[in-house]
Parts: structure tokens; C-alpha cells; sequence
């Protein structure tokens, strides 16, 4: 079913290679950072409970985590201000 959606909307599929993490650190890197701090510190006694505190754990990575990456804004902020610089008009 997916593969039919993905095929109908021209949309490429690429994985990484088995054993080669290198292939998509940014997304390792992300990967990493969820089960650190989510997934390895709560305890899940229910789907529900799992998709609650994964959303609140979503919520503080995107608006009050800064990020190293980012001048240590957290994403909301560099995304606000990345927003700004594109609606600037050329002097």
C-alpha cells in the first residue's frame, strides 16, 4: 500500500546501507537524542501514555531545547528567524 502511494506521487525511497550510520547523521543524529532523552527515561504503560509523553518530549525539542547546531536557538527560534530573512527585500 505505502510503496503504491509513494510510486503514485513520484516519491523516491532511499535507505541507508546496513551498518553504515554515516549514510544519514542528521537523522542518527535525531535518532540518538530521542532514545537518550525520551525514550530511555520514561517508562510507557500504554500506547496512549507513549504517544503523550513522546509529543511533550517533541514539544521541548522544538521549542525550549537549544541546539548546539543552531547558535543554540532552539528550532522554533531559528525558524522565526530564518522567516524574517526571507521575507527581507534586497536594498
Amino acid at each position: 500500500m505505502l510503496d503504491k502511494w509513494v510510486y503514485e506521487r513520484g516519491i523516491r525511497i532511499d535507505f541507508s546501507r546496513p551498518g553504515t550510520p554515516t549514510d544519514n547523521t542528521t537523522v542518527e543524529s535525531f535518532n540518538g537524542r530521542l532514545r537518550q532523552e525520551c525514550l530511555n527515561e520514561n517508562w510507557f504503560m500504554s500506547l496512549e501514555d507513549a504517544r503523550c509523553k513522546i509529543e511533550a518530549w517533541r514539544i521541548y525539542y522544538n521549542q525550549r531545547r537549544p541546539h548546539s547546531a543552531l547558535g543554540w536557538m532552539t528550532p522554533s527560534e531559528f525558524a522565526e528567524k530564518s522567516a524574517g530573512c526571507q521575507n527581507m527585500q534586497p536594498t
